[in-house]
């Protein structure tokens, strides 16, 4: 797999051997960077199910300021950390070898936020609406954040109630949704009369 532009543009990285993870097509994550290129400097991302780090590294490679990746799988987790020595990554990052939805509530209670999160776990697992709903009803977004979900095409994830669906882009049997946390009633009112 290769990084697509930025820092690291051109470089490759190794991904997990196996059937147990499936890598983003580098079409798909050209189209979904291209969407979100000028949101990506200086933020804090989460990649929280990383696979091989491939999303939260191109999100690194073009500037974000830290990056946290999340892998189940502890094969995965030590192959994300070489990626990243492979690299010689400057940005600050943390990885770790967790249950998804246990990383939240740990983060949770760290206060940490996020202004991009990247959801893409096994298809069938379910698990993409269950952080879904999770990062929804958490303090883990900060006002304005996105949240990135790779789905199955005939299984889309439902939009969760304080949040809006930007876009949603179908690659063949892929579907790309992206996600915004609605700034609180009130900090709208605020930004409308600058």
């Amino acid at each position: 797999m290769r990084i697509i532009a930025g820092e690291f543009k051109g470089r490759r990285i190794d991904a997990p051997k196996g059937s147990d993870t499936r890598p983003t097509l580098d079409r798909v994550k050209e189209s979904l960077f291209g969407i979100i290129q000028f949101e990506l400097y200086g933020r804090t991302v989460l990649d929280l199910f990383a696979g091989s780090g491939s999303l939260g590294i191109e999100a690194m490679s073009r500037g974000a300021r830290l990056v946290v990746f999340n892998d189940a799988s502890s094969e995965c987790a030590r192959l994300i950390r070489q990626n990243l020595e492979k690299l010689h990554a400057s940005s600050a990052f943390e990885v770790f070898a967790r249950d998804g939805l246990d990383l939240l509530t740990m983060l949770e209670r760290r206060q940490a936020q996020f202004d991009i999160v990247f959801l893409d776990p096994p298809y069938a697992s379910g698990l993409a609406q269950h952080a879904l709903d999770k990062l929804f009803s958490s303090s883990l977004l900060s006002d304005g954040a996105i949240v990135v979900v790779e789905h199955d095409a005939d299984n889309a994830a439902v939009c969760p109630s304080n949040a809006r669906l930007r876009t949603r882009k179908r690659y063949g049997t892929v579907l790309i949704s992206i996600f915004e946390k609605e700034m609180p009633q009130n900090e709208c009112i605020a930004a409308r009369k600058l």
